[in-house]
């Protein structure tokens, strides 16, 4: 476990440069998950470390692979200086440990709802998984291991949350995108949905 958390650190800061801060969180019956912070300009991104410890396994197999299975780590990009959101820490370490306590299986296009704002007065309480591959690069541990995938999130407002679940998330991209929704901003308004 530590060999890999290892190789995915490295992959992290190889791609996003030294880390500022870094946070752990255990959660009871939970490996540890810590969240690294990288100040890039006027971007913060948080990234988790442990997620991809253990791979995430389908809740009604009988027995899960030690091995084989998906994994991944969760990267979260906001502006600097508009609101507290060092306060995500936790909510992140939360939604990284989801697929040892709920038995979910995180891919992109899910939803992830933490049932409470990311930080205090964030207009945000889930986020959509993204396609990985932009900011981060896969890595490909030694075989039989899958590939550690590095999935962006994008926080959704409640609206947005809501329109999601009806029409898809590639349609929501798509609003994001038609609007030019600035997707790092902290306190962003929802995107028109009618």
């Amino acid at each position: 476990m530590g060999e890999i958390l290892d190789l995915v650190e490295a992959r992290l800061r190889t791609a996003l440069g030294e880390p500022d801060a870094r946070a752990d969180v255990t959660f009871l019956g939970t490996d540890r998950i810590e969240v690294l912070r990288f100040i890039d300009g006027d971007v913060v991104r948080y990234a988790t470390l442990g997620m991809s410890a253990q791979p995430m396994a389908d809740p009604t197999s009988p027995l899960a692979d030690p091995v084989k299975g998906p994994r991944a780590e969760l990267v979260l990009s906001v502006r600097v200086g508009l609101a507290d959101t060092d306060q995500v820490l936790r909510p992140l370490a939360v939604l990284a440990a989801s697929p040892q306590v709920e038995g979910l299986i995180v891919t992109p296009g899910a939803s992830l709802d933490l049932g409470q704002p990311l930080w205090a007065g964030a207009p945000f309480s889930s986020v959509l998984v993204a396609e990985p591959g932009g900011l981060v690069e896969d890595l490909q541990p030694a075989p039989p291991m899958d590939p550690v995938r590095f999935l962006p999130l994008l926080p959704m407002t409640h609206n947005e949350a809501a329109w999601k679940r009806v029409r898809g998330a590639q349609e929501l991209q798509e609003r994001w995108l038609t609007h030019g929704t600035d997707l790092r901003d902290p306190l962003r308004a929802s995107v028109p949905l009618d």
